[in-house]
């Protein structure tokens, strides 16, 4: 399989930019961070005690991997990725829709795996250009009225069969701990004496879900792993249940994933796609005032995965006052919004280009007409692939004469294997920054202020 790649060429200028030997000389200190991140691995994988000026450690999801796939080869059907197919198979069986309901790291990474990995019109296509698969619907992920309402319509209008996944660590989050009674209370209306075989939780070995759950007798009961934060668990159980579900291979994920593992663990400095994505990014925050990181999309299919990543980076990195701004875009969509601000606005950002390589289905030309009002006979022969790679080479040269910093993070196509390199080098990136620039990437204890003033605000 293919490894994707890091172009950072667009940001090496003098003026603006940072230079190859500014890169080069920030080796030592990725270095370092690389073998810190190892070595936190290990630790955790280790069992052993955490130093305080580590905790939290939540380096779980580092070897997750690695762990799941040699569970599977040593334990087959007795191993969590082979119980969580034939759940998802069983769940896929009994049901026409599945609403997924989580919130954060709950949520984003099962959307972005079938936004980038199934059919761009997954739930309206028939069934069988899905593989007979669910239609999969998110909930719990807001508090927002009309829309769990016409979720709730939509799902009785149609007088099928459906069921639920729930993805929350605690049960405590407000917002999915709601929409799951909600749903459960429809659910219950719906499949009757079949609600426990249509219920799948995702949850900790305690807490309030926990508990919920084992009073109704679901069935399966999956684990958030320990040591494995929210934003980090896409490719726990978290996420790999719903996108089971979907019907992606969940073994080609991990296997993705594992290969950037091993990537990231043995490659150079100057070839680590990993180590390299964050000097640029690093330099160019530190020396430029490059604080607004612009993961630009290039298609439809990866705005998902920006936003998850726009999660990991921003609630891993952004404390004690410091911390990039992250804000993805998709293009060409957004050249026709953001496009003005970001070649001529202020000189705060670094943007990345994330560019698929090949397409999945055949390249639609733009082919002759009679009515050549528009004059695009001349461009007959041209494709959507040929205008998509055209207006990325002209957008990269209208930052380049400008003196705009750019990058280019280029997949091989969009697969499992792809998105499983793409969100664990992602990941990696985070942690390997955090640990560069002396924040701890783990933990969140910005956003429990909110959670605990609503709480307290809706018990007055």
């Amino acid at each position: 399989m293919t490894l994707l790649k890091y172009n950072p060429s667009g940001a090496l200028f003098d003026e603006g930019g940072i230079s190859p030997t500014d890169l080069n000389a920030l080796a030592p200190q990725l270095e370092s961070a690389r073998a810190e991140v190892l070595a936190d691995a290990d630790l955790w994988q280790a069992g052993a005690e955490v130093p305080a000026d580590k905790e939290p450690l939540d380096a779980g999801f580092h070897l997750l991997p690695d762990r799941l796939l040699a569970e599977l080869a040593e334990k087959g059907a007795a191993s969590e990725l082979a119980r969580l197919k034939s759940t998802a198979d069983r769940l896929a069986g009994d049901c026409k829709s599945v609403v997924v309901l989580g919130i954060g790291g709950s949520y984003m990474g099962a959307r972005a795996l079938l936004e980038s990995c199934c059919h761009p019109y997954y739930n309206e296509v028939p069934a069988k250009l899905r593989g007979d698969r669910p239609r999969i619907y998110f909930e719990g992920n807001n508090v927002d009225n009309d829309a769990v309402t016409g979720l709730i319509e939509l799902l009785k209008s149609r007088d099928e069969p459906w069921g639920v996944v729930v993805i929350s660590k605690s049960g405590g989050t407000l917002e999915t701990a709601a929409a799951t009674r909600i749903f459960l209370r429809e659910l219950e209306a719906s499949a009757g004496d079949k609600l426990t075989e249509r219920f799948v939780p995702v949850t900790g070995t305690s807490g309030k879900l926990f508990d919920l759950s084992t009073a109704l007798g679901a069935p399966d009961i999956y684990e958030v792993p320990d040591g494995v934060g929210g934003r980090f668990s896409v490719l726990s159980a978290v996420g790999l249940l719903p996108a089971a579900v979907m019907g992606l291979d969940i073994e080609k994920l991990l296997a993705g994933a594992k290969a950037m593992n091993d990537h990231f663990a043995t490659a150079p400095v100057g070839e680590n796609v990993v180590l390299q994505y964050v000097g640029v990014c690093n330099l160019l925050e530190e020396t430029e005032g490059c604080v607004t990181r612009i993961l630009s999309t290039w298609g439809k299919r990866l705005e998902a995965a920006g936003l998850w990543y726009d999660q990991l980076l921003a609630e891993s990195l952004g404390k004690n006052e410091q911390g990039a701004l992250p804000l993805t875009i998709v293009n060409t969509r957004d050249l026709h919004s953001r496009g003005q601000q970001h070649q001529e606005g202020p000189r705060d950002k670094v943007i990345t280009n994330v560019i698929v390589e090949s397409q999945d289905s055949t390249p639609l030309a733009i082919g002759e007409s009679e009515n050549n009002q528009d004059k695009l006979n001349e461009l007959a022969n041209k494709t959507l692939p040929d205008i998509l790679r055209a207006a990325i080479a002209g957008t990269n040269q209208a930052y380049e004469e400008d003196n705009r910093p750019t990058a280019d993070l280029i997949l091989p196509k969009l697969d499992e294997h792809t998105i499983g390199q793409l969100l664990q080098m992602l990941m990696l990136a985070t942690v390997v920054e955090g640990r560069l620039i002396g924040i701890n990437p783990y933990g969140q204890p910005g956003v429990e202020a909110y959670k605990n003033n609503m709480n307290a605000i809706l018990r007055k």
